[in-house]
C-alpha cells in the first residue's frame, strides 16, 4: 500500500517568528509614508494612523491566535471560516486568497522588486516584467525544496532587512531636527481620502501576519508556537513601524515627504549617508521585499493545497500533489505563480492587492466574531491559548476592521463592489465542483 505523503512538521518558534516578521515587513513601511501622510493631513495624524493600524492588527492577531491554537491545521483562514461558518464561507475565503489576493500581492511585490533592481543596475524599463517574473520563479523554486530552506531564507532576510530599518530609526530620531509632531501639509491630494483611508494604507504595510496560520500543519506544537509567533511578531512590527515613521518625520519636513511619496526613505538614506548610503538602503529594501515575497510564496500555495485535499477545486488531485522528497505542494505553487505572472504582465497588480485588502478584512470581521462563537460552542473545554482582555480585544479588532472597510467603501465604492464581485464568482465554481464530485462518487 502506498504511504500517504503529508506536510512535514519541522518549523519551530524562531522559524515561525521570522516568517511573521519577514512576511509583514516588506515594501509597505518603505513606500507608504507619503500616501499615509497625504490622507492624514499632518505628521501627527499620520503617526497616529500607523499606531492605530498596528493596534488593530495586534488585536486581530491576538483574536486569531486563539482560533488558530484550537484549529492548528494547514489552510489558516480557509479552515477557520469553514469550521465556524460552514463549507460555503470557508471555500469563498480560500477562493479569494488563491485566485486574486495572494497572486496580486506576490505580483505587486515582484513589480516593486523589479523597479528597484532596474534603478539599482541602471537598466531600461523593458527589464521590469522579465525581472519580476524571474524573481518569482527564483523564490518559488526555493520553496519547492524542503520547507526548512524557505524558513532559513526567511530568517536570513528578516535579519538583513532590520539593518537599514535600524539605520533609519537611529538617524531620524537622534539626528533629525524637523520635529516629528505637529507638521501639516497645506494641500491634501483630492483622492487621498480621510483618516480612515490613512489607517487602511498602513494596514497594507501590516498585512501578511495571518499567513503563518496557513502553515499550521508544518509547525511543531502549533497550539503553543502559533499564537506566540503571531503575538511576538506583531508587537515587534508595531514598535518598528512607529519608530521608522517618527524617524522619517523627524528628519524630513512633512511637505517634502508628501512630495517624495514612494521615494521618501531612499531620499532620507541619501541625505543621511550619501549616495553610497542610498544604494545600501536600496539593497536593504531589495532584501526586505525578497523576504516578504518568500513568505507569501511559501504560504499561499498551502491554502490551495488544503482546498485541493478537500476536493474543493477543479483538478484537486493534481493541486494536492506533494513532492515525495521535499513534501512541498509543487503544483499549487506553480499555479499561484502563473496567476501572479499574468497579473504582473497584464494588469495593475498593486491596485488589485489594495482592493483585496478590503475583501480580506471583510472575512477578518467574520473570523473575529467567530471567537465568540467558538467560546460558546466549546464552553467548558480547555483552550491552548486565550485572547487577553477578552472580550475587549476582539471587540476592538471588529470595530477597527469595520472602520477601515466602511472608509474604503465610501472612498472607492466601485472598487469595493468589484472586489466583492470577484469573491462571488467562487460560488458557481464551488457548486459545480461539488456537483461533479457527487456524480463521480455515484459512478
Amino acid at each position: 500500500m502506498k504511504e500517504d505523503i503529508e506536510l512535514k512538521r519541522s518549523l519551530g518558534l524562531w522559524s515561525a517568528l521570522a516568517l511573521v516578521v519577514g512576511t509583514v515587513i516588506g515594501s509597505g513601511i518603505f513606500f507608504k509614508q507619503g500616501s499615509v501622510l497625504d490622507s492624514a493631513g499632518s505628521s501627527t495624524m499620520a503617526l497616529l494612523a500607523w499606531v492605530v493600524g498596528g493596534v488593530i492588527t495586534l488585536t486581530a492577531g491576538l483574536t486569531i491566535a486563539e482560533i488558530g491554537a484550537q484549529l492548528p491545521y494547514t489552510g489558516g483562514l480557509y479552515i477557520y471560516m469553514e469550521k465556524i461558518y460552514g463549507r460555503v464561507l470557508g471555500f469563498l475565503s480560500g477562493w479569494m486568497q488563491i485566485i486574486v489576493y495572494g497572486p496580486a500581492i506576490i505580483a505587486s511585490l515582484a513589480g516593486y522588486l523589479a523597479l528597484l533592481l532596474v534603478n539599482f543596475f541602471g537598466l531600461g524599463e523593458a527589464w521590469l516584467i522579465p525581472l519580476a517574473i524571474f524573481s518569482m520563479i527564483l523564490i518559488g523554486g526555493l520553496n519547492m525544496l524542503d520547507n526548512r530552506l524557505g524558513a532559513a531564507f526567511a530568517i536570513i532576510t528578516t535579519l538583513a532587512k532590520l539593518l537599514p530599518i535600524a539605520a533609519i530609526i537611529i538617524f531620524g530620531i537622534f539626528y533629525g531636527h524637523q520635529g516629528a509632531i505637529g507638521q501639516t501639509i497645506t494641500q491634501v491630494h483630492q483622492s487621498s481620502g480621510t483618516f480612515g483611508v490613512a489607517v487602511l494604507a498602513t494596514l497594507f504595510g501590516y498585512d501578511g501576519w495571518i499567513l503563518i496560520a496557513n502553515l499550521g500543519g508544518e509547525i511543531k506544537n502549533p497550539q503553543r508556537i502559533l499564537p506566540r509567533a503571531i503575538v511576538m511578531g506583531l508587537v515587534f512590527v508595531l514598535v518598528v513601524y512607529t519608530a521608522v515613521t517618527f524617524g522619517v518625520f523627524n528628519a524630513i519636513p512633512a511637505k517634502m515627504v508628501s512630495k517624495l511619496g514612494d521615494n521618501t526613505t531612499i531620499y532620507l538614506a541619501q541625505q543621511a549617508f550619501g549616495t553610497i548610503g542610498g544604494r545600501l538602503l536600496n539593497i536593504g529594501v531589495i532584501i526586505s521585499i525578497m523576504g516578504c515575497m518568500n513568505g507569501k510564496i511559501m504560504t499561499f500555495p498551502r491554502i490551495m493545497y488544503a482546498m485541493a485535499k478537500r476536493n474543493d477545486l477543479p483538478f484537486s488531485k493534481q493541486l494536492a500533489y506533494l513532492n515525495p522528497k521535499t513534501h512541498a505542494p509543487m503544483i499549487s505553487t506553480v499555479v499561484i505563480l502563473v496567476i501572479a505572472a499574468l497579473m504582473v504582465t497584464f494588469s495593475n497588480a498593486d491596485y488589485l492587492s489594495n482592493l483585496c485588502i478590503f475583501t480580506v478584512y471583510c472575512f477578518y470581521i467574520a473570523a473575529f466574531i467567530g471567537v465568540f462563537i467558538l467560546r460558546r460552542r466549546e464552553h467548558g473545554n480547555e483552550r491552548p491559548f486565550s485572547t487577553p482582555l477578552y472580550p475587549l480585544t476582539p471587540i476592538i479588532a471588529i470595530a477597527g476592521a469595520l472602520f477601515v472597510t466602511i472608509s474604503q467603501i465610501f472612498n472607492d465604492p466601485l472598487g469595493s463592489f468589484v472586489s466583492l464581485g470577484i469573491v462571488a464568482v467562487g460560488l458557481p465554481v464551488f457548486y459545480l465542483v461539488k456537483k461533479y464530485t457527487n456524480q463521480s462518487n455515484e459512478i
